[in-house]
This record gives C-alpha cells, sequence and structure tokens, in this order.
C-alpha cells in the first residue's frame, strides 16, 4: 500500500471513530444540585460512557439511558445510605464494605445490556421516578429494589457476615427459612400453607432468596408495598409495617436494631431537595 493510500485510510478510521463517539453524544453533567454525571474510563464498564459516583459508589450508564434516570439512581442510594439527609452516611461500616467489596451499579436500555457487565443492574425503563408523585399507583419503580440490592449484597452480607450473610445459618438466613415454612436450597413444588415468603423464580439460588427476602421485608416496612399485595402477594403476603411486625417477628428485630441503621423513611429519589 502507498503511502497517499495509507493516509488515506488513517484519515477514514478516526472519522469513523470520531463519528461513533458523536453518536453516543457528549456527557452532560446533569442538573441535580447534589451530584454531576461525568464521562470515565473505568476499567470493567468502559460499555458504559458516564457514571455519578455516590459516597464512592459508582453508579454506571449506557449512553442510551436517560440522564434523569441516572439521577435518579443516584438519589435512591444517596437515601438508603443517608437516610437522615445529613450529608453523612448514617452506617460506616456498612459502606466500608460496599467500597471494598467494589459495589457498583448500572443502568442498561437494550436487553443485550442487561446482565453484561459485573454489576447489579437496572433497566432504564424499570426506573420510573413519577411512581413516587403518583401516591405510590402505576408502575412501579423498580429502581427502589435493584438499588437496595447492591446495599445488601455487596454491603450487609459483608459487613456483618453472620448476622446478614446470604448463606444458611446466618441470623437473616434462619429468619427467612422461618417465614419460608422450612429450609429450601431451592424452590418448592407447594410451600407450606403457613408460609408467608413464597419466592417462585426458579433461577434464584438459595442466596438470591436472601437477597429478595430483605427486600420485601425492608420496603414493607417503609410503606413502598403497601398499594400492591394483589400484584406481589404470590411471593411475599406481609406488605405493611404493621405485618410484617405481628408476624415476621425476627427480621422485623433485625431491620429495626439501631447498630445497623437501616432506612426509616422510603427513598424517592430527592436527596437533600
Amino acid at each position: 500500500m502507498n503511502l497517499s493510500k495509507m493516509i488515506f485510510m488513517f484519515l477514514i478510521t478516526v472519522s469513523f471513530a470520531a463519528c461513533q463517539k458523536d453518536d453516543a453524544g457528549p456527557v452532560s453533567a446533569g442538573d441535580d444540585p447534589n451530584f454531576t454525571i461525568v464521562a470515565h474510563s473505568d476499567a470493567g464498564f468502559t460499555k458504559t460512557n458516564r457514571k455519578v459516583d455516590v459516597f464512592g459508589i459508582p453508579i454506571y450508564a449506557y449512553s442510551e439511558v436517560e440522564d434523569s434516570k441516572l439521577l435518579h439512581a443516584a438519589n435512591l442510594m444517596a437515601q438508603y445510605l443517608d437516610n437522615d439527609e445529613d450529608g453523612t452516611v448514617d452506617n460506616q461500616t456498612l459502606l466500608d464494605a460496599m467500597i471494598d467489596n467494589d459495589a457498583a451499579l448500572y443502568l442498561w436500555k437494550k436487553n443485550s445490556q442487561q446482565g453484561d457487565l459485573d454489576a447489579q443492574d437496572l433497566g432504564a425503563d424499570e426506573t420510573v421516578p413519577n411512581w413516587h408523585n403518583n401516591g405510590q399507583t402505576g408502575r412501579f419503580d423498580a429502581a427502589l429494589e435493584e438499588v437496595f440490592h447492591v446495599i445488601t449484597h455487596s454491603g450487609y452480607a459483608k459487613a456483618y457476615p453472620s448476622v446478614f450473610g446470604e448463606n444458611a445459618g446466618t441470623t437473616m438466613c434462619d429468619a427467612m427459612d422461618i417465614a419460608r415454612g422450612g429450609h429450601f436450597t431451592s424452590i418448592p413444588n407447594t410451600y407450606p400453607s403457613d408460609a408467608w415468603y413464597t419466592y417462585d423464580d426458579q433461577t434464584c439460588d438459595y442466596g438470591c432468596m436472601a437477597t429478595e427476602y430483605i427486600y420485601w421485608a425492608l420496603t414493607s416496612m417503609l410503606g413502598a408495598q403497601s398499594n400492591r399485595l394483589d400484584e406481589i402477594d404470590h411471593e411475599w403476603k406481609l406488605n405493611t409495617k404493621a405485618k410484617v411486625e405481628e408476624t415476621d417477628i425476627a427480621i422485623y428485630e433485625l431491620l429495626t436494631d439501631p447498630q445497623y441503621a437501616f432506612p426509616t423513611v422510603l427513598p424517592d429519589g430527592t436527596y437533600k431537595q
């Protein structure tokens, strides 16, 4: 190949790469008063084009994800970790464990992006900020669940392994076995009639069931499930704080123990606003 042709091909390649970058669009800092969207080149997450940092926990987003959804997830994370919104995390031990265990969340838009990265995933289209403003009616804001999964799986389970570990014999899993009516390492054909936690996803192993259990319990105590019993009772029957306190005494005591500093107010995506 002669020199002129080589130069021509090089310019074409550079031009094509530039166009690809332009297609994704420039990274906007966003309009949130507390969080700034930034471009990044973090190893393992280069398929995403930007992120928000929340107390040292990164939340990434694919280029197709709306800024508003990314910022909503960041606000929820902040409210879970700093529930009194005084600017300081409520449980430093928890945050340290999350950072030590490389806790991260990423938002995806296309189905092909789901499960594509080594972190908890959250679909942009299942992130519904308006649910909080519409009397908790309509499509549920699933960001409440996925953000909390990051905190429990990479945080509580690691900071307090004998209590919140996602394996048989921990305090939380002993409570879960009571809630399910027995110790089941896989989904049983039929749950006992007195079980109130009857998770039925066949792809979910015992650790996954524990992650889901603590999510159902805490969000019910915070009021997120009050209007959803018909939608969720095939998995979880204690959809209010009163029901959890009366029936699932073990998990209620854990989640109200002040040493663990669990949230007492449901996040709504308006951190310090």
